[in-house]
């Protein structure tokens, strides 16, 4: 997941840290970005695939919070999403038999 938002967001943050520590990471380089380069922000999200519907109603619903923290939350609950889905077909592709494979 970590890797994913590295790539994503042009960054080198350690492989190997807690979720809250990424996600601290996380809400720092994108308050960094709001302040400074939102247009670049706005790729990053379309690019990372973040439901642009999902973020103006969570920014709408907890209007007065930190959008760097809740754009965080939305990144890596996204991240997670594709891991899953990947791993669900890998599992997929796992259970056809050899000669039915293309």
């Amino acid at each position: 997941m970590i890797a994913g938002i590295n790539q994503s967001f042009e960054l080198s943050l350690p492989l190997t840290m807690s979720y809250e520590e990424l996600q601290e990471k996380l809400r720092g380089h994108i308050n960094h970005l709001i302040e400074h380069d939102f247009e670049k922000l706005v790729f990053y999200l379309y690019r990372i695939d973040v439901d642009e519907f999902k973020l103006k109603q969570l920014l709408e619903l907890k209007a007065g919070e930190n959008a760097a923290g809740l754009m965080a939350e939305l990144v890596i609950a996204r991240q997670l999403e594709k891991i899953k889905t990947r791993q669900q077909f890998r599992q997929r592709d796992n259970d056809i038999d050899e000669e039915d494979k293309w």
